[in-house]
C-alpha cells in the first residue's frame, strides 16, 4: 500500500494512523484481530479505481493512539472507536461514507450505522455477527475456538503479558488456526501484524476492547434490542465458506437470518477461503464489495 497516501490525524480523542487513494465515493475500510489496516492490502487498491478508499486503524492498534482506560472499559468500547471514525471522515470532508469491517472492524462498523445512521449509506460485515448475538448463544465450542474472546477479556495484566511476551505465537495461531494455511502471509507481514502486540500501550488497549465486547458493548447492543433500534441502510453480510458461521448458527437460520434481526435491509453469501478471506481471496471479496458498494 507504499502508493496510498499515510496520515496521522488527530479526532480529538486520539490519533489515528490512515492511508488513503483513490477518487469517488468514500469508503472506510475496517480491520480486525490481530490486524491492522495492512489487512486490506489486497483489496483496497482496486477498490480505489472506483472509491475514496480510507484504511484506518482503529484506537488501539496498528500505529494509532492508545487513549487511557477506565473500569467501564468504555474508552475502547466499539461506540467510542465509532466517533473516531465519525470525526476522521468528517476531516477528509466526507459527512456521509460506506463502511466495511472485518472482524472486530465489524462491530464497529454496525455500530457506527446504529449510533451514526445519517453518516452510513451502506455498510458490509465481513465474517462476524453481533457481538450481543454471540454472547447470547456462547457455549464450550465458542469458548475453545474464538480464544481471543475470553482469554483477552480477562483482568489485566495477565492478557497483556501474554500478548506482549508471544506476539509472533499469537499472531501465527490466528493467521494459521482460523482458515486454511496461506502463502500471502508472508513473514514481513507477520512482523507488522506483531510488532503493535509487543508493545505494552498497544497490548493494553487491545485488551481493554475486547474487555469492552464483554461488557459494556454487549450492554449497548441490548438498549438497542430493548428499544428496537435496526440497521436501516442496505447491509452486506460476508463470511467465511469453512469457518464458525457457516455452521454453529445452524438451527438459528444462519447468518442472514440472525443479522435480519438488527437490519432492514441485508443480503449475503459464503466465501472460501478461512477467516481471512479479505486477503486469501481478494478477487471475490473485491468483486463482492465493488458491486455493492457501487
Amino acid at each position: 500500500m507504499d502508493h496510498f497516501e499515510a496520515l496521522c490525524i488527530d479526532v480529538g480523542e486520539t490519533r489515528l494512523f490512515v492511508r488513503r487513494a483513490g477518487n469517488g465515493p468514500p469508503l472506510l475500510l475496517l480491520h480486525g484481530f490481530p490486524q491492522t489496516h495492512r489487512m486490506w492490502h489486497r483489496v483496497a487498491s482496486t477498490l480505489a479505481h472506483r472509491f475514496t478508499v480510507v484504511c484506518a486503524d482503529l484506537r488501539g492498534y496498528g500505529d494509532s493512539g492508545c487513549p487511557h482506560s477506565d473500569d467501564r472499559h468504555a474508552p475502547y468500547s466499539k461506540r467510542a472507536m465509532a466517533r473516531d471514525l465519525v470525526a476522521l471522515m468528517a476531516l477528509f470532508g466526507f459527512e456521509r461514507f460506506a463502511v466495511a469491517g472485518h472482524d472486530r472492524g465489524g462491530r464497529v462498523a454496525y455500530r457506527l450505522a446504529l449510533d451514526h445512521p445519517g453518516c452510513v449509506t451502506r455498510l458490509a460485515v465481513l465474517d462476524v455477527l453481533p457481538t450481543a448475538t454471540v454472547w447470547d448463544r456462547a457455549d464450550s465450542q465458542f469458548a475453545i475456538a474464538y480464544w481471543p474472546w475470553s482469554m483477552l477479556a480477562q483482568p489485566a495484566p495477565l492478557p497483556e503479558r501474554l500478548l506482549q511476551s508471544a506476539a509472533e505465537l499469537v499472531v501465527d495461531a490466528a493467521l494459521d488456526g482460523w482458515g486454511p494455511p496461506s502463502d500471502v502471509f508472508e513473514p514481513a507481514l507477520r512482523a507488522a501484524y506483531a510488532a503493535p502486540l509487543r508493545d505494552p500501550a498497544h497490548a493494553h488497549a487491545i485488551c481493554e476492547e475486547y474487555r469492552a465486547a464483554a461488557t459494556v458493548d454487549r450492554e449497548h447492543d441490548a438498549v438497542d434490542r430493548a428499544e428496537g433500534r435496526r440497521i436501516n441502510c442496505p447491509v452486506l453480510a460476508l463470511w467465511s465458506a469453512s469457518g464458525p458461521l457457516d455452521t454453529w448458527y445452524a438451527d438459528a437460520g444462519g447468518p442472514l437470518t440472525l443479522w435480519q434481526a438488527w437490519c432492514s435491509d441485508v443480503r449475503g453469501w459464503a466465501i472460501d477461503g478461512g477467516h481471512f478471506f479479505a486477503e486469501t481471496r481478494p478477487a471475490e471479496t473485491s468483486q463482492a464489495l465493488q458491486t455493492f458498494f457501487a
